[in-house]
């Protein structure tokens, strides 16, 4: 938003909805944070209170936070990461196995194993799934990355750890027909991953469970 820009008004209803009463400023703020996952507007309103009660301490900090991770973060080149070096954290890491890579959804995915800890090879970020419906055709994804890092020769095993829907499933089918010419071992998580569930909103047991018994694609 341009410094001194007019804020833009919330529809009447939705302000309605919130129970703005505090101003332009604090309806747009309550506006956006409304807009992220998992808030909806009361809770959107709990949080601006929250912050507005105390801004030294709280909001602040967290504008300089999310200035920094704007003009900072960045996907990584190599596997899609989000982070603030390019190769990522993960990818940088001489430690991790890189002969195996875990293709994944989303980064949100990606964060979800890492937090369960039964992942230490290498990951790669499709960024969607194929889906007719939204119009996300091959051309899409993020696969000729993922391809040329499987022709670099060190890759054995391609790991599929895509969430258990329709278009998930459509995805792991369609990636195991380009992956099969390169000749490297590909599978599938297995069990613990419920129909239709996201991998990112699993627990840590659950996607342990689905990592290490995971089966030929």
């Amino acid at each position: 938003m341009t410094p001194g820009a007019p804020v833009a008004a919330l529809p009447p209803m939705f302000a309605l909805e919130l129970g703005i009463m505090g101003g332009p400023e604090i309806d747009h703020l309550i506006g956006l944070l409304a807009k992220l996952p998992g808030m909806g507007p009361r809770s959107a309103r709990r949080a601006a209170l929250k912050m507005l009660q105390q801004p030294e301490a709280r909001m602040l900090p967290l504008a300089a936070a999310l200035a920094d991770a704007a003009r900072a973060v960045r996907p990584c080149a190599d596997c899609g990461n989000l982070d603030s070096q390019d190769p990522c954290t993960i990818c940088a890491d001489t430690t991790r196995d890189r002969s195996v890579i875990c293709v994944v959804e989303g980064v949100g995915d990606l964060w979800a194993l890492e937090r369960a800890m039964v992942h230490r090879g290498l990951y790669h970020v499709l960024g969607g799934t194929l889906s007719a419906l939204s119009g996300i055709g091959p051309e899409d994804l993020n696969t000729v990355g993922l391809l040329s890092r499987i022709a670099e020769g060190d890759v054995t095993e391609v790991i599929l750890a895509l969430g258990a829907t329709v278009d998930g499933a459509t995805t792991a089918h369609w990636l195991t027909d380009q992956l099969r010419p390169t000749g490297v071992t590909i599978t599938r998580v297995g069990q613990g991953v419920p129909m239709g569930g996201a991998l990112d909103v699993l627990d840590d047991g659950t996607l342990a469970a689905a990592l290490r018994t995971r089966r030929s694609a």
